[in-house]
């Protein structure tokens, strides 16, 4: 097990520095000085230089790439003699030295995203840290209406296969996943928020949290997640019934299970102690994918319904170029994917012990 999870986790290094390699070299090329767009378009060439020495985008793009890793890793190297932009992470983002080589100080610190090119000296982790949140508690609470409902609807369209039940419920669910997330949110907004708002009394747009009229006071708006949750849900709730329909009754024609028939057992037995565990090995690796996919999906969600996650705050940061929130919140999202994927085959290797993990 041990080995597994070393090499699981080299492998989850291999692909982030791939996706660091990526965002880097795709957003580098882009047109455009970053210089000026942190100093909103000035043309003072002294400030220019100052601002392009202390990120170093003066530097040839291999030794940006070299910057940007050294940003990046918790084990970093900076000159002790450089005071432009080697300095910067071990000088501002408390970083702990650990020893010294010559001129070049080895640190510990935590990984450095940059400072956002608008957000006048924010740094992005914190940009990040007030955003993601909200995102994670929208993608929970999505992937939980998938989950229960997904796998009850699919438990009942099972046990009444080729019934109008089944039928309906296989409609609806196809009809769940042809339909785009951007267009059930303005769909759902204007439906609930808009034309029945004095019956669901549920707003548009809104977040978790929201200031008073009198703007001295935080409050938390539950009720501000309930259509963007359902709207983020849709897709992968259609996802989950189907592969629980076809899942459980692909288990009730194994053995065991009429076995578990022969011997008396009721349905609900069957189905609580011997099918519904071996059916959600394929429930499990669908829901794993719409979790993290959900981080990014939820970008069109939040900014329809005005939701403060990282999602709206990557397209704010599109119509302003702000490159280091894109490529950290990007980074922070293939990060929480790889998490999760080695999460999902442990628990995978737990619902069926026959499986290996690669």
């Amino acid at each position: 097990m041990v080995k597994q999870l070393i090499y699981k986790l080299g492998y989850a290094l291999l692909t982030l520095w791939g996706v660091v390699t990526v965002i880097f070299f795709l957003f580098t090329v882009l047109p455009g000085d970053p210089a000026r767009m942190m100093l909103d378009q000035n043309e003072d060439p002294e400030q220019l230089a100052k601002v392009r020495a202390k990120y170093g985008f003066d530097k040839p793009v291999s030794t940006q790439y070299g910057y940007y890793l050294n940003d990046l890793s918790p084990l970093s190297f900076h000159a002790s003699d450089d005071t432009n932009y080697t300095s910067l992470a071990s000088g501002k983002y408390n970083a702990t030295p650990l020893f010294t080589i010559g001129s070049t100080t080895v640190v510990l610190k935590y990984p450095y995203l940059r400072e956002s090119f608008q957000k006048t000296g924010k740094p992005v982790t914190q940009v990040i840290a007030e955003t993601l949140p909200n995102t994670i508690v929208l993608a929970v609470s999505a992937i939980l209406i998938a989950i229960v409902i997904g796998i009850i609807l699919g438990i009942i369209s099972a046990q009444m296969r080729d019934t109008w039940v089944d039928k309906t419920i296989q409609i609806v669910s196809t009809l769940g996943m042809s339909v785009p997330s951007f267009f059930s949110a303005i769909l759902f907004a204007w439906l609930f928020g808009y034309a029945l708002h004095s019956f669901t009394n549920l707003n548009m747009t809104g977040s978790l949290y929201e200031m008073d009229d009198f703007g001295e006071e935080v409050h938390i708006r539950w009720k501000n997640l309930i259509l963007p949750a359902v709207v983020l849900g849709i897709r992968p709730l259609a996802v989950v019934i189907q592969l629980m329909r076809n899942s459980l009754l692909e288990v009730y024609n194994q053995e065991y299970i009429r076995t578990a028939r022969a011997k008396g057992l009721s349905t609900y037995q069957i189905i609580k102690n011997h099918a519904i565990k071996n059916a959600l090995n394929p429930v499990v690796t669908a829901i794993s994918g719409w979790f993290a996919s959900m981080l990014a999906g939820a970008v069109f969600v939040e900014y329809i319904f005005g939701w403060n996650g990282l999602g709206k705050e990557i397209v704010d940061a599109l119509n302003t170029l702000d490159l280091p929130i894109i490529m950290g919140a990007v980074l922070v999202i293939a990060t929480l994917f790889v998490i999760i994927n080695i999460l999902v085959d442990f628990i995978y290797k737990w619902l069926d012990p026959k499986v290996k993990l690669g």
